[in-house]
């Protein structure tokens, strides 16, 4: 083995164990995605809207589209990590379904129809956070354990 291909083996961005991608990491950055898009068409939306409707604060409406696009950028990329098994992807999509579960309580306090939408958030966050927390989602991504050694 030549020392080029064992320094590309040893690169921290390379997954760990060579093989197919787990299914239910494929299942988690699906859901990711899923989140991120949400927000990035939310954001557009608003964006489009504020700027149609002429709101009494504009500002505050154009800032609330961009955070909102913003935000939609982290689980985008969090997804993408995790399509390409990079460790660091799991902590950003974490964090992100952690994040997204007061929102979901939020939209099922509503009367409203916002309901369905806080339903549906609090199903993929759930789900988000099991398959991040799964032992075959963790091996995939090279992530040891507390107290287990190094390979």
């Amino acid at each position: 083995m030549s020392s080029a291909s064992s320094a590309d083996s040893s690169s921290p961005e390379q997954p760990t164990e060579p093989g197919t991608r787990p299914g239910r990491l494929t299942a988690a950055a699906a859901v990711a995605a899923t989140e991120g898009v949400a927000l990035v068409a939310g954001g557009l939306v608003l964006l489009v809207t504020s700027l149609g409707d002429r709101p009494d604060d504009l500002t505050s409406a154009l800032m609330g589209a961009v955070t909102l696009v913003a935000l939609g950028l982290i689980p985008l990329v969090a997804a993408r990590g995790l399509w390409l098994r990079r460790s660091w992807s799991r902590g950003p999509a974490v964090i992100t379904q952690i994040l997204a579960l007061p929102v979901a309580w939020q939209l099922l306090q509503a009367n409203s129809v916002m309901i369905p939408a806080g339903i549906a958030l609090a199903v993929l966050a759930v789900t988000g956070l099991v398959l991040l927390v799964s032992p075959s989602t963790t091996a995939a991504l090279g992530i040891r354990r507390p107290g287990e050694d190094a390979p």
